[in-house]
């Protein structure tokens, strides 16, 4: 274990042999951290955090901290990181409140970017992209392969769909359906998310699928209902479009049109 000696590391927490601590860390007793993961200078990691394996945490980042919640009362709550993740200098990630499942989850090999910040009891999935300055409410779900621009902002509750995309400085209200890209104050739906979905191995099929259910969702004058159900329809021979059926039964904030 390489730790500097000017880090501060309570003797109760748990670290992998193979965790390497920056100068002036600062490590709290309820933090555990896994296998090949390095802290950087400055950072400090406290509440009831663990962290996987392989992650990397740039200077100044806060990790695990109290949630920015006045009903919060140093209840006994947490944070939970999984594997391969970078985050980047200067972003804060709270742990969860007891007023929802009291738990802040992060899946696996997220880019995280400078001053994100990631508030209580959000879920965030895998391979996502964060952007510098983008910043999720409280209660905010991020699904896989998701990117938000820099400056994104997602409103406390919202849900943001798998392969999703928001562009720099968009104010995101609403719940963001599977590949579809927004843009905007407030953000409206712009196209859907194609280069990514190329750049993930989608056949050219498989998007001319997709694009065709965003021009059911946004472009055919449809009640959202009646939309909802072309596409529920039309993913029973269309595996691909399954997202869109699954996402909308967790929808509660309303679906961004």
């Amino acid at each position: 274990m390489a730790i500097h000696p000017s880090a501060v590391v309570d003797p109760q927490a748990q670290l992998d042999s193979s965790v390497e601590v920056g100068p002036f860390a600062v490590i709290g007793p309820e933090v555990t951290i896994g296998a090949g993961s390095r802290i950087g200078a400055h950072v400090v990691i406290s509440g009831r955090t663990h962290l996987g394996e392989n992650n990397v945490i740039h200077s100044h980042a806060a990790v695990g901290c109290a949630p920015q919640d006045k009903k919060y009362r140093g209840e006994p709550t947490e944070l939970w990181i999984g594997h391969g993740n970078t985050i980047h200098e200067f972003c804060t990630i709270s742990v969860g409140t007891v007023q929802d499942k009291g738990i802040t989850r992060i899946g696996d090999d997220n880019w995280i970017m400078a001053y994100v910040h990631i508030a209580h009891d959000c879920v965030v999935g895998s391979h996502t992209i964060l952007a510098n300055n983008a910043t999720l409410a409280g209660h905010v779900e991020v699904d896989d392969w998701v990117i938000l621009g820099g400056l994104t902002a997602v409103h406390q509750f919202c849900k943001i769909g798998a392969h999703a995309m928001s562009a720099g400085g968009s104010i995101i209200v609403q719940d963001v359906p599977p590949y579809v890209t927004v843009a905007g104050n407030h953000a409206r739906p712009a196209t859907i998310n194609s280069e990514g979905l190329k750049r993930r191995g989608f056949s050219s099929e498989q998007i001319r699928i997709i694009r065709r259910a965003y021009k059911t969702l946004y472009r055919e004058g449809l009640p959202l209902e009646e939309a909802k159900q072309r596409i529920a329809q039309a993913a029973e021979n269309e595996p691909v479009l399954q997202l869109f059926p699954d996402f909308f039964a967790r929808s509660q904030r309303g679906v961004i049109r």
